[in-house]
Protein backbone atom coordinates (compact mmCIF):
# COMPACT_ATOMS: atom_id res chain seq x y z
CA UNK A 1 0.00 0.00 0.00
CA UNK A 2 1.36 3.73 -1.11
CA UNK A 3 1.42 6.25 1.68
CA UNK A 4 -1.56 8.79 -0.08
CA UNK A 5 1.47 11.70 1.28
CA UNK A 6 4.35 9.69 -0.46
CA UNK A 7 2.36 10.11 -3.58
CA UNK A 8 1.37 13.83 -3.39
CA UNK A 9 4.72 14.66 -2.89
CA UNK A 10 6.45 12.93 -5.68
CA UNK A 11 3.29 14.55 -7.89
CA UNK A 12 3.71 18.02 -6.55
CA UNK A 13 7.59 17.36 -6.84
CA UNK A 14 7.65 15.69 -10.61
CA UNK A 15 4.65 17.54 -12.35
CA UNK A 16 4.62 20.77 -10.73
CA UNK A 17 6.68 23.99 -10.71
CA UNK A 18 10.20 23.52 -10.77
CA UNK A 19 10.70 26.65 -8.56
CA UNK A 20 8.66 25.22 -5.71
CA UNK A 21 10.43 22.96 -3.44
CA UNK A 22 8.33 20.23 -1.04
CA UNK A 23 10.06 19.24 2.36
CA UNK A 24 9.08 15.82 4.01
CA UNK A 25 6.42 18.06 6.18
CA UNK A 26 4.99 19.42 3.38
CA UNK A 27 5.89 22.90 3.92
CA UNK A 28 7.06 25.33 0.50
CA UNK A 29 10.11 26.63 0.00
CA UNK A 30 10.60 28.90 -2.89
CA UNK A 31 14.35 29.06 -4.09
CA UNK A 32 16.02 31.24 -6.31
CA UNK A 33 14.15 29.89 -10.27
CA UNK A 34 14.68 25.71 -10.44
CA UNK A 35 16.09 25.32 -13.69
CA UNK A 36 18.20 28.20 -13.76
CA UNK A 37 19.44 28.07 -10.90
CA UNK A 38 20.36 24.67 -11.43
CA UNK A 39 22.59 26.01 -14.21
CA UNK A 40 24.01 28.61 -12.68
CA UNK A 41 24.85 26.23 -9.57
CA UNK A 42 26.69 23.29 -11.74
CA UNK A 43 28.83 26.57 -13.47
CA UNK A 44 29.74 28.03 -10.59
CA UNK A 45 30.99 24.63 -8.99
CA UNK A 46 32.83 23.72 -12.60
CA UNK A 47 34.88 26.52 -12.74
CA UNK A 48 35.65 26.07 -8.67
CA UNK A 49 37.03 22.45 -9.25
CA UNK A 50 38.75 24.15 -12.24
CA UNK A 51 40.95 26.36 -10.59
CA UNK A 52 42.26 23.31 -8.71
CA UNK A 53 42.44 20.57 -11.12
CA UNK A 54 43.50 22.37 -14.51
CA UNK A 55 46.75 21.52 -14.65
CA UNK A 56 46.35 17.55 -14.77
CA UNK A 57 44.09 18.30 -17.54
CA UNK A 58 46.75 19.60 -19.84
CA UNK A 59 48.93 17.03 -18.79
CA UNK A 60 46.76 14.49 -19.56
CA UNK A 61 46.30 16.25 -23.33
CA UNK A 62 50.00 16.07 -23.59
CA UNK A 63 50.26 12.85 -22.65
CA UNK A 64 47.65 11.67 -25.54
CA UNK A 65 49.33 13.41 -27.97
CA UNK A 66 52.79 11.66 -27.37
CA UNK A 67 53.50 9.50 -30.52
CA UNK A 68 51.48 12.07 -32.66
CA UNK A 69 52.92 12.69 -36.06
CA UNK A 70 52.48 16.33 -35.20
CA UNK A 71 55.44 15.51 -33.06
CA UNK A 72 58.02 13.94 -35.00
CA UNK A 73 60.82 16.65 -34.39
CA UNK A 74 60.30 15.26 -30.56
CA UNK A 75 60.64 11.50 -31.52
CA UNK A 76 64.37 10.71 -30.73
CA UNK A 77 63.41 12.29 -26.91
CA UNK A 78 62.43 9.89 -24.16
CA UNK A 79 58.92 9.31 -23.27
CA UNK A 80 58.01 11.09 -20.30
CA UNK A 81 55.79 9.67 -17.52
CA UNK A 82 52.71 11.94 -15.64
CA UNK A 83 55.16 13.60 -13.45
CA UNK A 84 57.64 14.13 -16.24
CA UNK A 85 55.44 15.48 -18.05
CA UNK A 86 54.01 17.98 -15.88
CA UNK A 87 57.82 19.12 -14.19
CA UNK A 88 58.76 19.29 -18.08
CA UNK A 89 55.71 21.91 -18.87
CA UNK A 90 56.57 23.66 -15.25
CA UNK A 91 59.98 24.17 -15.98
CA UNK A 92 60.12 25.17 -19.89
CA UNK A 93 56.75 26.71 -19.72
CA UNK A 94 56.26 28.34 -16.31
CA UNK A 95 52.97 28.31 -14.03
CA UNK A 96 50.80 29.61 -17.32
CA UNK A 97 51.96 25.94 -19.47
CA UNK A 98 50.08 24.50 -16.59
CA UNK A 99 47.01 27.15 -17.22
CA UNK A 100 47.38 26.86 -20.93
CA UNK A 101 43.75 27.05 -22.26
CA UNK A 102 41.72 27.77 -18.79
CA UNK A 103 39.74 30.53 -20.37
CA UNK A 104 38.46 28.33 -23.19
CA UNK A 105 37.95 25.58 -20.21
CA UNK A 106 35.27 27.97 -18.03
CA UNK A 107 33.82 29.70 -21.47
CA UNK A 108 33.30 26.00 -22.14
CA UNK A 109 31.89 25.12 -19.04
CA UNK A 110 29.01 27.66 -19.85
CA UNK A 111 27.74 25.59 -22.68
CA UNK A 112 29.47 22.09 -21.93
CA UNK A 113 28.79 21.18 -17.70
CA UNK A 114 25.95 23.49 -17.30
CA UNK A 115 23.73 21.91 -19.81
CA UNK A 116 24.78 18.33 -18.95
CA UNK A 117 23.12 18.42 -15.52
CA UNK A 118 20.13 20.52 -16.57
CA UNK A 119 19.54 17.71 -19.38
CA UNK A 120 19.85 14.98 -17.36
CA UNK A 121 17.63 16.49 -15.09
CA UNK A 122 14.93 16.87 -16.87
CA UNK A 123 15.36 13.62 -18.41
CA UNK A 124 15.55 11.54 -14.84
CA UNK A 125 12.43 13.29 -14.08
CA UNK A 126 10.93 11.27 -16.53
CA UNK A 127 12.69 8.26 -16.27
CA UNK A 128 12.39 7.38 -12.29
CA UNK A 129 9.15 6.51 -11.24
CA UNK A 130 7.13 5.57 -7.88
CA UNK A 131 8.10 2.34 -6.22
CA UNK A 132 4.77 0.74 -4.82
CA UNK A 133 6.31 -0.78 -1.90
CA UNK A 134 8.29 1.89 -0.54
CA UNK A 135 6.68 5.14 -1.94
CA UNK A 136 10.03 6.36 -2.99
CA UNK A 137 11.31 7.52 -6.14
CA UNK A 138 13.32 4.71 -7.94
CA UNK A 139 15.59 5.54 -11.22
CA UNK A 140 17.31 1.94 -12.41
CA UNK A 141 20.81 1.69 -13.58
CA UNK A 142 20.13 1.38 -16.93
CA UNK A 143 17.75 4.52 -16.53
CA UNK A 144 20.49 6.28 -15.36
CA UNK A 145 23.29 5.76 -17.44
CA UNK A 146 20.70 6.57 -20.67
CA UNK A 147 19.97 9.77 -19.24
CA UNK A 148 23.44 10.21 -18.45
CA UNK A 149 24.19 9.11 -22.52
CA UNK A 150 21.75 11.55 -24.06
CA UNK A 151 22.74 14.10 -22.09
CA UNK A 152 26.15 14.49 -22.29
CA UNK A 153 26.14 14.12 -26.63
CA UNK A 154 23.54 16.78 -26.44
CA UNK A 155 25.52 19.31 -24.23
CA UNK A 156 28.66 18.42 -25.94
CA UNK A 157 27.42 18.98 -29.39
CA UNK A 158 27.01 22.45 -28.42
CA UNK A 159 30.14 23.24 -26.45
CA UNK A 160 32.59 20.80 -29.29
CA UNK A 161 33.87 24.61 -30.67
CA UNK A 162 35.36 25.16 -27.19
CA UNK A 163 36.82 22.31 -27.25
CA UNK A 164 38.86 22.33 -30.31
CA UNK A 165 40.27 25.91 -28.75
CA UNK A 166 41.06 24.75 -25.81
CA UNK A 167 43.04 21.57 -26.81
CA UNK A 168 44.88 23.50 -29.23
CA UNK A 169 45.34 26.09 -26.58
CA UNK A 170 46.78 23.37 -24.27
CA UNK A 171 49.45 22.10 -27.39
CA UNK A 172 50.65 25.83 -27.67
CA UNK A 173 53.47 25.93 -24.95
CA UNK A 174 54.64 22.29 -26.55
CA UNK A 175 54.89 23.55 -30.11
CA UNK A 176 56.72 26.64 -28.93
CA UNK A 177 59.35 23.98 -27.53
CA UNK A 178 59.82 22.42 -30.92
CA UNK A 179 60.32 25.53 -32.96
CA UNK A 180 56.70 25.66 -34.43
CA UNK A 181 55.65 29.10 -34.84
CA UNK A 182 52.62 29.84 -32.50
CA UNK A 183 49.19 29.55 -33.98
CA UNK A 184 46.79 31.01 -31.09
CA UNK A 185 46.82 33.19 -27.85
CA UNK A 186 43.08 34.13 -26.63
CA UNK A 187 39.91 31.86 -27.12
CA UNK A 188 38.64 34.45 -29.86
CA UNK A 189 41.72 34.45 -32.05
CA UNK A 190 41.45 30.31 -31.66
CA UNK A 191 37.86 30.20 -32.93
CA UNK A 192 39.15 32.54 -35.77
CA UNK A 193 42.09 30.81 -36.90
CA UNK A 194 39.75 27.03 -37.16
CA UNK A 195 37.37 29.14 -39.13
CA UNK A 196 40.36 30.81 -40.93
CA UNK A 197 42.42 27.23 -42.01
CA UNK A 198 39.28 24.80 -41.75
CA UNK A 199 36.34 26.67 -42.39
CA UNK A 200 32.71 26.46 -40.29
CA UNK A 201 33.33 22.69 -40.12
CA UNK A 202 36.70 22.78 -38.35
CA UNK A 203 35.03 23.95 -35.30
CA UNK A 204 32.99 20.60 -34.79
CA UNK A 205 36.14 18.67 -35.84
CA UNK A 206 36.09 15.47 -33.53
CA UNK A 207 33.04 15.73 -33.10
CA UNK A 208 31.73 12.04 -33.09
CA UNK A 209 34.72 10.64 -30.52
CA UNK A 210 34.08 14.11 -28.51
CA UNK A 211 30.35 13.42 -28.14
CA UNK A 212 31.05 9.09 -27.37
CA UNK A 213 33.58 10.74 -24.97
CA UNK A 214 30.88 12.64 -23.52
CA UNK A 215 28.33 10.47 -23.00
CA UNK A 216 30.59 7.66 -21.20
CA UNK A 217 31.61 11.24 -19.29
CA UNK A 218 28.26 12.20 -18.05
CA UNK A 219 26.99 8.18 -17.71
CA UNK A 220 29.91 7.75 -15.13
CA UNK A 221 30.15 11.08 -13.48
CA UNK A 222 26.87 12.29 -13.20
CA UNK A 223 24.47 9.12 -13.49
CA UNK A 224 26.99 7.51 -11.12
CA UNK A 225 26.66 10.39 -8.83
CA UNK A 226 23.19 9.97 -8.68
CA UNK A 227 22.71 6.58 -8.44
CA UNK A 228 25.69 6.36 -5.99
CA UNK A 229 24.25 8.54 -3.23
CA UNK A 230 20.99 6.81 -3.77
CA UNK A 231 22.18 3.44 -3.04
CA UNK A 232 25.03 4.48 -0.44
CA UNK A 233 21.91 5.94 1.31
CA UNK A 234 19.79 3.04 1.33
CA UNK A 235 22.97 0.63 2.27
CA UNK A 236 24.55 2.75 4.76
CA UNK A 237 20.86 4.34 6.06
CA UNK A 238 22.74 7.55 6.21
CA UNK A 239 21.12 11.11 5.84
CA UNK A 240 22.10 13.16 2.23
CA UNK A 241 25.00 15.00 4.01
CA UNK A 242 29.17 15.58 3.30
CA UNK A 243 30.13 12.27 3.61
CA UNK A 244 27.53 10.71 1.53
CA UNK A 245 28.47 13.27 -0.87
CA UNK A 246 31.91 12.21 -0.54
CA UNK A 247 31.53 8.44 -1.18
CA UNK A 248 29.52 9.50 -3.91
CA UNK A 249 31.76 11.96 -6.26
CA UNK A 250 34.81 9.77 -5.24
CA UNK A 251 32.55 6.52 -7.13
CA UNK A 252 31.73 8.77 -10.10
CA UNK A 253 34.98 10.07 -10.42
CA UNK A 254 36.86 6.83 -10.92
CA UNK A 255 33.70 5.85 -13.33
CA UNK A 256 33.83 8.88 -15.46
CA UNK A 257 37.51 8.14 -15.65
CA UNK A 258 37.39 4.73 -16.77
CA UNK A 259 34.79 5.22 -19.19
CA UNK A 260 36.35 8.08 -21.29
CA UNK A 261 39.68 7.69 -21.52
CA UNK A 262 39.97 5.67 -25.17
CA UNK A 263 37.35 8.04 -26.31
CA UNK A 264 39.00 11.47 -24.54
CA UNK A 265 42.39 9.94 -26.10
CA UNK A 266 40.93 9.67 -29.62
CA UNK A 267 39.08 13.08 -29.06
CA UNK A 268 42.67 15.26 -28.42
CA UNK A 269 44.42 13.27 -31.32
CA UNK A 270 41.79 14.60 -34.18
CA UNK A 271 41.57 17.91 -32.39
CA UNK A 272 44.70 19.03 -32.42
CA UNK A 273 45.82 17.51 -35.56
CA UNK A 274 46.80 20.17 -38.44
CA UNK A 275 44.15 20.06 -41.61
CA UNK A 276 44.24 20.86 -45.37
CA UNK A 277 42.68 23.41 -47.20
CA UNK A 278 39.51 21.62 -47.54
CA UNK A 279 39.29 21.48 -43.13
CA UNK A 280 40.20 17.22 -44.06
CA UNK A 281 42.78 16.32 -41.48
CA UNK A 282 46.27 15.05 -42.08
CA UNK A 283 46.95 12.04 -40.22
CA UNK A 284 43.05 10.55 -39.29
CA UNK A 285 40.41 10.37 -41.42
CA UNK A 286 37.52 9.72 -38.75
CA UNK A 287 37.58 8.37 -35.44
CA UNK A 288 38.07 4.53 -36.53
CA UNK A 289 41.11 5.49 -38.43
CA UNK A 290 42.35 6.63 -34.80
CA UNK A 291 42.06 3.94 -32.93
CA UNK A 292 42.96 1.89 -35.58
CA UNK A 293 46.11 3.35 -35.85
CA UNK A 294 46.51 4.19 -31.71
CA UNK A 295 46.60 -0.08 -31.46
CA UNK A 296 48.72 -0.98 -34.63
CA UNK A 297 51.51 1.39 -34.44
CA UNK A 298 51.14 2.03 -30.46
CA UNK A 299 49.90 -0.80 -28.66
CA UNK A 300 46.81 -1.16 -26.99
CA UNK A 301 47.97 -0.11 -24.23
CA UNK A 302 47.76 3.57 -25.76
CA UNK A 303 43.91 3.81 -25.60
CA UNK A 304 44.59 4.62 -21.65
CA UNK A 305 47.44 6.86 -22.09
CA UNK A 306 46.72 9.69 -19.53
CA UNK A 307 44.50 7.28 -17.53
CA UNK A 308 46.48 7.84 -13.91
CA UNK A 309 46.21 11.75 -14.31
CA UNK A 310 43.05 11.90 -15.73
CA UNK A 311 41.89 10.16 -13.08
CA UNK A 312 43.88 12.37 -10.71
CA UNK A 313 42.43 14.81 -12.42
CA UNK A 314 38.65 13.80 -12.76
CA UNK A 315 38.58 12.75 -9.31
CA UNK A 316 39.29 15.91 -7.07
CA UNK A 317 37.15 18.10 -9.83
CA UNK A 318 34.48 15.42 -9.11
CA UNK A 319 34.77 16.34 -5.07
CA UNK A 320 35.64 19.61 -5.14
CA UNK A 321 32.31 20.32 -8.22
CA UNK A 322 29.80 17.94 -6.22
CA UNK A 323 30.39 19.58 -2.82
CA UNK A 324 30.09 23.26 -4.36
CA UNK A 325 26.87 22.32 -6.14
CA UNK A 326 25.48 20.76 -3.55
CA UNK A 327 26.41 23.15 -1.01
CA UNK A 328 25.05 26.15 -3.38
CA UNK A 329 21.86 24.20 -3.49
CA UNK A 330 21.25 23.75 0.58
CA UNK A 331 22.24 27.73 0.75
CA UNK A 332 19.48 28.35 -1.63
CA UNK A 333 16.79 26.56 0.39
CA UNK A 334 16.71 23.64 -2.41
CA UNK A 335 17.34 19.63 -1.74
CA UNK A 336 20.06 17.56 -2.57
CA UNK A 337 20.78 16.60 -6.32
Amino acid sequence: MIREDAVQNYIRHKYLSPTICYLDNGTQTQPFSGMFALYINTFLGATNAEFFTYPMDVTKTRLHLQGEAAEQSGRGKPRLGMMGTALDMARQEGLSGLYAGLSAMIIRNLFFNGLRVVFYDCLRSRLAYLDPGSGKEVLTVSRGFGAGCLAGCAAQFIANPLDVVKIRMQMEGRRRALGHPARVSNVRQALGDAYQHGGFRSLWKGCGPSCARAMLMTAGDTACYDLSKRHFMAWLQWPDDLFIQFLSSISAGFAASALSTPTDVVKSRIMNQPTDETGKGLHYKNAFDCYLKLITQEGPMAMYKGFIPCWMRIGPWSVVFWVTFENLRKLQGQTGF
